[in-house]
């Protein structure tokens, strides 16, 4: 790969991820949320989005003069960002997952903040994919929302995964009233989410089933829940990989696509 600069940028539905990279070395990662970073830094002119990337103080003036700029994410279908070449966040995840751990055969799950989305990469090359993003009932979302209910952390969420309590509404708003309900038999806080972990791992089996593979490389904000990682490795029966940077897949996967 070239030393070139380059910037790639995941524009996600809660968090927007920027990676510096020269080659297939970091340079710098960052995030921010996304809708406050859009308040402060960013505009619509001439229906494209323009990013005040240098106010943000993420990048120099020298590295946003010298380095080309790939984005993807939320809003990639409407809107271009000016200045910057624009690629599907599949592609853009699947380039992070290979440059991340260097496979070149596995399944790829990525949970972001209001979708997911099951791809099949063999000899490196990605031969189909699956989305769900009618319903953020097995996103991110999903997690924020059912912590804010039991009134935990994300990161206590996160940490529970024996005994879980059965959870089986599909759709995320009445998976809260049917938390609700469990919360009021008395069941206590840990085994309720580890049930809201385990409710996350039975809505992407169906998706991972489509496509068998040894390994499962897992990437986005919701690889950092080790509960729900550990309920899934335990249904899955693949190798479960998580790459040292989950969330700045995307950003990453831009950064080295040339």
């Amino acid at each position: 790969m070239s030393d070139t600069l380059r910037i790639g940028i995941d524009l996600g539905s809660r968090k927007a991820k920027f990676a510096l990279m020269r080659g297939n070395e970091i340079v710098r990662l960052a995030d921010l949320d996304t809708i406050a970073f859009y308040k402060k830094y960013g505009s619509i002119v001439n229906d494209e989005l323009s990013l005040d990337l240098l106010g943000s103080g993420i990048f120099s003036a020298e590295e946003l003069a010298e380095a080309q700029i790939t984005v993807t994410g939320y809003g990639r279908n409407s809107i271009n960002l000016h200045g910057a070449r624009v690629i599907s966040e599949i592609k853009a995840h699947v380039a992070g997952a290979r440059t991340q751990t260097g496979l070149a055969d596995f399944t790829l799950l990525d949970m972001g903040g209001q979708d997911t989305k099951v791809a099949q990469v063999v000899a490196g090359r990605l031969t189909d994919f699956v989305m769900n993003d009618k319903c953020a009932a097995s996103s991110g979302r999903y997690l924020e929302n059912m912590a804010a209910v039991l009134e935990v952390s994300l990161d206590e969420l996160s940490s529970h995964a024996e005994e879980p309590v059965a959870l089986d509404a599909t759709c995320g708003i009445f998976g809260e009233s049917e938390l609700i309900g469990q919360i009021l038999r008395g069941y206590p806080v840990s085994r309720l989410c580890a049930g809201v972990n385990l409710t996350l791992v039975k809505r992407v089996m169906p998706m991972l089933k489509r496509f068998p593979s040894d390994t499962l490389v897992i990437t986005g904000g919701v690889a950092l829940n080790s509960a729900m990682v550990n309920l899934l490795r335990a249904q899955c029966g693949m190798e479960i990989v998580i790459p040292k940077h989950p969330q700045h897949n995307g950003a990453i996967g831009c950064a080295v696509n040339p």
